[in-house]
């Protein structure tokens, strides 16, 4: 390796000048296009080689090797799922993040990192109606934030029932149920496996004509066993249709429950919460224990990000966090892993607070509002060419049917080769759609009108 002066700094402009000339072009470029793996498994494979290499020269060629493979995902035509197409400041913060290559465990190895997760997450729980002292975790997506909240409402619920699953473990512990609507989130499925609970501890409530959960099948469903230990799972935004799960009623009705602890599945349809336009959708939220959500979603700062928060930090700590003798710092202060399954953690926090920052509240709630306005605008536009559209679109989430299911998959896979745009495919209640997710900061009416009119003039050739 090379330690001459300068390396460093040119290795990072050169970087930062690929990503720059990457981001200006993603308004032109195909969102996707075909690939030849075998071609970049040639380009970037073979025997590792026994000398090194000169780094700017692999930088370059790591450069001009793996662009024929890399989607759009960050542009404003890629509506294929509910990414976002992190902000420029959270472009560049994320940036400085991976300069500073700082260690967020705790205050101790990053005093800067730490602080900027306090303040960000309080922010983040203004925005999105959260109890001001709830705690905030910045982990990799849905899929941990819902594992760490599912294990709090595991600690909170056995710990009520007389059992400290933490020391004991759950073999011998009182069985406790798990209610979850038949629309939930498959990570919710693979959070319990992963805890322990297994997938046979659901008890199945039926969902509404749009996904949402049917509050009187719920009522029947917690009366069944009222005194056991409950976890109760609702959702906010459900992947397919936007629908949100009524939130003050199901949460009245597990009130009345002596052990039970409610988690909001919210992955996108939680940031419904900061927008006037959408926050009757998420009315109640504040009442739950605790909330999962992505940033790199609707907030649109870089993969990845997601959060969990919990009503109850002692909670909130006591099922995710460990000490140990070598770790300097641990437990004092605020300590940003105690809330996350990640020790060995990057400063995500830096992105956020710059998303944060760059938009303010009033832009959250414009950047909220105008992805339902161009979702709306999607299937209005697909309607008026003859297209089935299958859901209430109430938040960014469109399903559109061609006729017969083999024809909805040949129109999505002709789109994906067209790339124009890039949408994808799903199966809900037994039928198969074309699934549009509007969730990218970028995204003007233009661009829904060209990716509109692409659908159309592809079906049309089918």
């Amino acid at each position: 390796m090379s330690d001459e002066p300068g390396t460093v700094a040119d290795l990072i402009r050169t970087a930062t000048e690929a990503v720059i000339d990457f981001r200006l072009g993603l308004g032109e470029r195909p969102v996707a296009r075909p690939v030849d793996r075998d071609a970049l498994v040639a380009a970037l494979g073979g025997p590792l080689p026994v000398d090194a290499a000169a780094p700017d020269l692999l930088i370059n060629e790591l450069v001009e090797a793996v662009e024929p493979g890399l989607v759009a995902t960050a542009g404003p035509r890629f509506f294929g799922f509910v990414v976002g197409g992190s902000l420029p400041a959270a472009t560049a913060a994320d940036l400085l993040a991976v300069g500073w290559d700082q260690l967020a465990f705790n205050a101790t190895t990053s005093p800067a990192a730490s602080v900027v997760e306090q303040v960000a997450g309080g922010w983040l729980t203004s925005l999105l109606g959260l109890p001001a002292t709830a705690s905030v975790g910045f982990g990799t997506g849905a899929q941990s934030a819902n594992t760490v909240g599912l294990a709090a409402g595991r600690h909170r619920v056995l710990d009520a029932a007389g059992w400290d699953v933490e020391l004991d473990g759950l073999a011998g512990a009182p069985r406790l149920r798990v209610v979850a609507s038949a629309e939930r989130h498959a990570t919710v499925d693979r959070s319990l496996r992963l805890l322990g609970l297994g997938a046979r501890s659901i008890v199945e409530v039926a969902a509404g004509p749009q996904g949402a959960i049917d509050i009187a099948d719920l009522g029947r469903v917690l009366d069944q066993d009222p005194s056991a230990p409950t976890i109760l799972v609702l959702q906010s935004g459900n992947v397919n249709t936007g629908a949100c799960d009524d939130l003050r009623a199901a949460i009245g009705a597990a009130r009345s429950l002596p052990n039970c602890w409610v988690h909001v599945d919210g992955a996108f349809g939680l940031w419904a919460a900061a927008s006037p336009a959408t926050s009757h959708l998420v009315d109640g939220v504040e009442l739950a224990d605790s909330w999962c959500t992505d940033g790199h979603k609707w907030l649109n700062v870089p993969y990845d990000c997601g959060l969990v928060f919990c009503a109850d930090p002692a909670v909130h700590a006591a099922a995710a966090s460990y000490t140990a003798a070598y770790l300097s710092g641990a437990g004092a202060a605020h300590s940003p892993a105690d809330f996350v399954l990640e020790s060995s953690r990057r400063a995500r926090g830096f992105a956020v607070w710059a998303a944060l920052r760059e938009l303010g509240s009033a832009g959250v709630a414009d950047l909220i509002e105008r992805c339902c306005r161009l979702a709306r605008r999607f299937a209005d536009g697909l309607a008026a060419g003859g297209v089935e559209i299958a859901n209430d679109v109430v938040l960014n989430q469109v399903l559109a049917s061609f006729g017969s299911d083999a024809r909805t998959d040949a129109v999505v896979e002709a789109v994906q080769r067209d790339g124009t745009c890039w949408l994808g495919g799903t199966t809900w209640r037994g039928r198969r759609y074309m699934r549009v997710s509007v969730s990218n900061w970028s995204t003007t009416e233009q661009h829904v009108d060209l990716s509109v009119a692409a659908v159309l003039r592809v079906a049309a050739a089918l």
